[in-house]
């Protein structure tokens, strides 16, 4: 007899794809529904403080913060409790933003979250950096995630954007630390495949 368990979901865009918008939105659905939910993000991600800001102006207070040595399943674990200590009704579902800047460890922690602890884990992030390459939270829950959801948006020339683009004012930019959140005039811009290799001179990949 199979016995069916809480699953990890990783749902994963190019910026601007509505990440944080369909992560708010689930979690309305589990509340509209009474049940408890718990929103966390990495808190190398500054943007909002502690907060889950969508591109549609929806705002909402994470319960928790990670760390980027912490234990997420023993964070969870005393934030859960806490949770359930002061409402009374378990946690249903775990949900987390910017998931691309968890460690590995800590994305192995969620499916731990999902099966051995019975708590559905969804998880959001962005797959690859300006230099297309893999960060190591997005390519750990794509290794081991139940399910994967692509969140799609379009590039400014009308194609599907799979890649994101660094501009350092108006111009793009190729060489650099893989996370600037806090860069002076650094904006990202989502492109598809074309489009990138026109503004990086063919250049894909890391140097």
């Amino acid at each position: 007899m199979v016995v069916d368990v809480s699953k990890l979901y990783f749902r994963y865009g190019a910026m601007n794809s509505g990440k944080s918008t369909a992560l708010l939105q689930a979690a309305f659905n589990y509340e509209e529904r009474g049940q408890r939910v718990l929103l966390a993000k990495p808190r190398i991600d500054t943007k909002g403080d502690a907060s889950i800001v969508s591109r549609l102006g929806v705002v909402r207070a994470v319960d928790f913060t990670i760390g980027p040595d912490d234990d997420l399943r023993a964070v969870f674990a005393a934030e859960r409790a806490a949770a359930e200590g002061r409402h009374g009704a378990p946690v249903a579902c775990l949900l987390i933003d910017e998931a691309q800047f968890l460690s590995a460890g800590q994305a192995d922690d969620l499916l731990r979250i999902a099966v051995l602890d019975d708590v559905p884990v969804l998880a959001y992030g962005i797959r690859t950096d300006f230099q297309t390459v893999a960060f190591p939270g997005s390519r750990r829950l794509l290794e081991i995630a139940h399910s994967l959801e692509e969140l799609k948006t379009i590039c400014r020339c009308g194609r599907k954007a799979i890649f994101n683009g660094r501009r350092v004012g108006e111009r793009f930019v190729f060489d650099g630390d893989q996370v600037a959140i806090d860069g002076v005039d650094v904006h990202y811009e989502s492109l598809c495949a074309a489009c990138y290799l026109e503004e990086s001179g063919g250049r894909i990949g890391a140097r």
